[in-house]
């Protein structure tokens, strides 16, 4: 019933930015809590950053004054914007987006994006 995309990886050379995107979709009737999740190669996925519906955010300390996380409530869509990228950042990138649907009953959905590949080059 709901969808999200993600968009905006790829590769950069370290010092460099990129911004990801992700786009929720569907029988939306709230969304509430949205975040960034990365999981780097043999370790587990980990919180970047969240960010709740008033727009309060959190970030984890190694990403503190490098990223960005933001949304836009009209468009149900989630964006990161990493500056000053570093080795450390290299990983899949995975966006968290939860919400109630509209349906008869109201209920609350977590969905997950596919993934996309952040790469930094030395």
């Amino acid at each position: 019933q709901v969808q999200v995309v993600e968009s905006g990886g790829g590769l950069v050379q370290a010092g460099g930015s990129l911004r990801l995107s992700c786009a929720a979709s569907g029988n939306i009737f709230r969304i509430n809590a949205m975040g960034w999740y990365r999981q780097a190669p043999g370790k587990e996925r980990e919180l970047v950053a969240g960010i709740n519906s008033g727009g309060g955010t959190n970030y984890a300390d190694s990403v503190k004054g490098r990223f960005t996380i933001s949304r836009d409530n009209a468009k149900n869509t989630l964006y990161l914007q990493m500056n000053s990228l570093n080795s450390e950042d290299i990983a899949v990138y995975y966006c968290n987006v939860q919400g109630v649907v509209a349906s008869l009953w109201y209920k609350s959905f977590e969905v997950w994006g596919q993934g996309t590949l952040v790469t930094v080059s030395s």
